[in-house]
């Protein structure tokens, strides 16, 4: 008997269920009864806002689906890898062929710097400031890592980007990760079509869902016809599954198989598999938590523009604010109040990225910055 294939109908009988459950159970929205597991905060009263995780925790759905799955627990996750893949690639309309899966979109970072920078492969070429994991992947390959200031407008200066690149591999964070600020669309459209075909493109969209600018666009579409483009996506933002990990990338198939050689097995456990299947199903997900954000944000932003201070803007789950001193000491200061904030960004040492939590742990936070500026 085939274990494979029952574990796979287990699956799905489970996805089913899922969905049929969405019809006959009363309709409960995680933006008005949000459990005490899903905080922020720890047991000790900390309101942990360094991170840029979603305070409110995965869907309800996907918590159904992990509480049905333990009899899966026994048995590796080829076949849930394939379902998640399936249902990825109808979502983005591409084939299965390219859709790459990671244990996170770190993992994702990890392999795109293995492949494709290195000492006879090419340069790295990041943003400065922007999130760091893939440029330290590129220099523990070998590669050599260019380093380029943003613009005064925080956009990536796709121009000096493209000239100090030559192969290897030019990352764009878009929004930003840490000035929660976008690259243009149309100036990364043409970006991407204008770059030779021996340096890849790899955009990381892990901030995609709370983009909201009329100035701001996905390029996945753009794939079809750039095969040095490579798009990563992830499950621990909008979808609250930081902790469980889950993330993907979307490539033209050639590319993909480039990467997958370095691809551990198996590396996205059952759980993270069953969630991230039935977070796709649960549009109020992506809906209730850009609203909630949004929300708690423009409180935020406006209590700290009546201070005098002044933030950039955001689309994404966090902000990051001048505040207009040294922001090490201030880090400490908020820690001794038992709010984590964001670490150093050395390019912008002045400056704090803040994750946005609920309202409650804003305003813990606001009370706490006050006693220290």
């Amino acid at each position: 008997m085939n274990t494979k294939s029952i574990s796979r109908r287990r699956f799905a009988h489970l996805v089913g269920i899922g969905a049929a459950a969405a019809l006959v159970r009363p309709r409960v929205s995680f933006a008005t009864e949000p459990s005490p597991a899903r905080s922020t905060s720890s047991s000790g009263g900390i309101v942990r806002l360094s991170a840029n995780e979603n305070p409110y925790g995965p869907s309800k759905k996907a918590i159904e689906m992990m509480n049905g799955s333990y009899n899966l627990c026994c048995r590796y996750p080829d076949e849930h890898n394939d379902m998640l893949i399936d249902a990825l690639a109808k979502l983005n309309g591409v084939s299965p062929e390219q859709i790459l899966l990671g244990d996170g979109s770190g993992e994702i970072l990890k392999f795109a710097a293995e492949t494709f920078t290195g000492p006879s492969a090419g340069k790295m070429v990041v943003a400065d400031p922007t999130f760091e994991s893939i440029a330290h992947h590129a220099e523990v390959n070998g590669a050599e890592v260019v380093k380029v200031p943003l613009t005064p407008s925080f956009a990536h200066d796709l121009a000096k980007m493209g000239a100090a690149a030559k192969d290897g591999l030019i990352y764009v964070c878009n929004p930003n990760n840490p000035t929660a600020s976008i690259t243009p669309k149309n100036e990364l459209r043409n970006f991407i079509a204008n770059t030779a075909r021996s340096t890849i493109v790899f955009v990381d969209e892990a901030y995609f869902h709370y983009a909201d600018s009329p100035d701001y666009e996905s390029v996945i579409s753009l794939i079809k016809d750039h095969p040095n483009l490579i798009v990563a996506r992830t499950f621990s933002k909008i979808y609250g599954m930081a902790g469980l990990r889950c993330g993907y990338c979307v490539a033209q198939k050639e590319t993909i198989e480039k990467m997958r050689p370095r691809v551990m097995f198996d590396s996205v456990n059952c759980m993270a598999l069953a969630a991230a299947h039935a977070s796709l199903q649960d549009v109020d997900q992506v809906t209730n938590g850009k609203r909630l954000t949004n929300d708690a944000k423009t409180f935020t932003v406006t209590e700290l523009d009546r201070l005098g201070y002044k933030t950039i803007p955001s689309q994404a789950n966090f902000i990051m604010f001048d505040c207009k001193r040294p922001v090490v000491p201030l880090i400490a200061a908020m820690k001794q109040r038992n709010v984590q904030v964001g670490r150093l960004f050395p390019a912008m040492p002045n400056h704090m990225r803040l994750t946005i939590g609920k309202k409650s742990e804003m305003e813990a936070f606001l009370s706490a910055f006050k006693q220290t500026v």
